[in-house]
């Protein structure tokens, strides 16, 4: 089921639907040298891409979207990330990409509020700032913000609990860190559809701080003092994958409905176990591709758009073979 871009229409979800998302990832980038100033010298425009974290299969298939289309347009991206999914990592890898005077930067901020200085540092070196899945609690010098619709995810989240089990019960939030705006607005999302329905109960948000064996801990742990939890929501990949194995090794595969964003191998494969009962897969490849579209406006002087919201597939073990297939995120581009 493909929810269109600019469409996020939630619609109840079938008793075996239950969502995993998130937003992460690494790899290197090819890249360009010569002298900032738009598409002058035959590299043409110089892109920087600084993921939220390397490694993760959410900014892989980013950057393989933004290095498509950014060979289309003759340019070419550095790409960086930090280890995890932390300011004070990202901040050096921001500081020194203004120092190398790209011509725009594409980056997903790992805090509202921390990264704020260091992106508004490269907005007044003249770089082009587009922000892509995170933002920050001021965007105003970005010239575009593209995202998910986040917080409409969460609620979709917590439907699909609902109609796994319409009796209603404990559902639980394993989210990563508290400041960070696109889990923040999922966690959101789910708490606020909760709170409308007296059948189900909260039991809060806890944050695994984007480590699957934290996130194995927090769920193991709740099970324990409430085995009678219906349904968990992770936030983001590692959050889903830990989800996953904190369940297993509770022995409650197939009575407790987990639902999360994101859609990397860990999280198929999850799901072709039965463990998971179907994935919320974003459009991290779209997001690149509309990020250095953006960028390529704003330095040719044309028309931006301030914010773009892209949809979403839900990948369940029928369409795996099918649509569901194209939208599992990539490990290399």
């Amino acid at each position: 089921m493909k929810w269109s871009k600019k469409a996020f229409g939630i619609a109840a979800l079938g008793a075996s639907a239950a969502l995993v998302l998130a937003g992460c990832a690494g790899g290197s980038g090819s890249g360009g040298g010569g002298e900032t100033g738009g598409a002058s010298g035959e590299g043409g425009y110089k892109i920087a891409f600084v993921q939220g974290v390397a490694g993760d299969e959410f900014y892989i298939t980013m950057e393989c979207g933004i290095k498509e289309a950014a060979q289309a347009e003759g340019a070419t991206v550095e790409v960086q990330g930090p280890e995890k999914f932390d300011p004070t990592l990202q901040k050096p890898i921001v500081d020194a990409v203004v120092a190398s005077k790209p011509d725009a930067l594409l980056i997903a901020p790992t805090d509202v509020t921390a990264m704020q200085a260091p992106i508004q540092a490269a907005a007044d070196a003249g770089i082009k700032v587009v922000l892509v899945d995170t933002t920050l609690d001021d965007p105003s010098m970005a010239v575009s913000q593209i995202a998910s619709d986040n917080e409409g995810g969460g609620a979709a989240a917590f439907d699909a609990i609902k109609e796994a089990h319409p009796e209603g019960g404990k559902v639980l939030v394993v989210s990563v860190d508290p400041g960070i705006s696109t889990t923040d607005a999922r966690a959101k999302g789910f708490e606020d559809a909760v709170a409308k329905d007296s059948n189900f109960e909260s039991l809060g948000v806890e944050y695994s701080h984007n480590e699957p064996a934290e996130a194995a801990r927090i769920v193991t742990a709740a099970l324990q003092a409430n085995p009678d939890i219906v349904g968990i929501f992770a936030a983001n990949l590692f959050a889903a994958e830990g989800s996953a194995t904190g369940i297993q090794q509770a022995g409650k595969q197939g009575a407790v409905t987990v639902v999360g964003f994101d859609a990397g191998p860990a999280q198929v494969e999850a799901l072709k176990n039965d463990v998971v009962q179907a994935l919320v897969a974003q459009e991290p490849s779209t997001i690149g591709k509309d990020g250095v579209e953006q960028a390529i406006a704003a330095l040719k002087g044309d028309a931006t758009e301030e914010k773009i919201q892209t949809g979403f597939t839900v990948i369940t073990k029928d369409n795996l073979d099918g649509e569901g297939a194209d939208a599992v995120y990539k490990s290399s581009c």
